[in-house]
């Protein structure tokens, strides 16, 4: 799976929630697990697994079935929830670019007979994935629910280079990513949230930030660019906490 068709992935993926309830076939899981091995993580010092779970594994509060799960597993260090994102992000694309479902469940943990720690990491996040019963793509651009680009982002001339980023899923689409600075040195920053929304999306919004950094870094790719991510803090924009800046620089 190239990088190409991951980004080409990114304007007609989509979130699935009817699942063909028949497992996938083994050749499938051993060529997914091929390209899970050789992932880009967004810090390599972050330690992770991930682990490959069924149906009765898995707890959900939502009434979302799939045949299979993956399953994260990450220690806890800074910028962590951002790698999850990074990480699955890549595995959503794959999925998608290879004509299977995928949905980030933020309200399920594994069940009972499934540890949620491994090898002294904690269970963060699972994506259910499988065959769909559904559309597995969008047809088109115009059916994506997103924020305008002026509302997301204050960086003249990068309507391009973003589109992809502005296209990024999020939990319960809440979109929370904003990007300041210029092309060169792009800062993002994740919306501060009130006391009611921090509880429900504190965690999920960081990872949403991962998410939508696997688009930066694709689109940067796919523009000939390469990207380094710099977590010193600068200052954000009003209502909004700093979470990275990314340095793009030409290939």
């Amino acid at each position: 799976m190239t990088n190409k068709q991951l980004y080409e992935a990114i304007f007609q993926r989509k979130s699935i929630r009817k699942f063909d309830m028949a497992s996938l076939s083994p050749q499938t899981i051993t060529e997914m697990q091929s390209f899970t091995s050789e992932i880009k993580p967004l810090d390599k010092d972050i330690k992770y697994e991930l682990s490959y779970l069924c149906t009765n594994d898995v707890k959900n509060l939502l009434p979302i079935k799939a045949p299979h799960y993956i399953c994260l597993y990450s220690e806890k260090k800074s910028n962590y929830l951002m790698n999850v994102g990074f990480i699955l992000q890549q595995i959503d694309l794959y999925l998608s670019a290879n004509d299977l479902g995928s949905c980030w469940l933020g309200m399920a943990k594994p069940s009972k007979q499934v540890a949620e720690t491994k090898n002294g990491l904690e269970f963060v996040i699972l994506l259910a994935f499988g065959n769909s019963n559904e559309p597995v793509h969008r047809t088109n651009i115009f059916e994506f629910k997103r924020n305008i680009m002026s509302s997301i982002c204050n960086i003249p001339n990068a309507d391009e280079l973003l589109q992809p980023v502005q296209l990024a899923p999020s939990a319960s689409n809440t979109q929370p990513w904003f990007f300041s600075g210029s092309t060169d040195k792009i800062t993002v920053s994740r919306e501060k949230l009130n006391l009611i929304k921090a509880p429900l999306y504190g965690k999920m919004n960081q990872i949403d930030i991962g998410i939508a950094l696997t688009h930066l870094w694709l689109s940067c790719d796919h523009q000939g660019k390469s990207i380094k991510f710099d977590f010193e803090k600068t200052i954000a924009p009003s209502g909004y906490e700093f979470m990275t800046n990314v340095i793009v620089e030409s290939m």
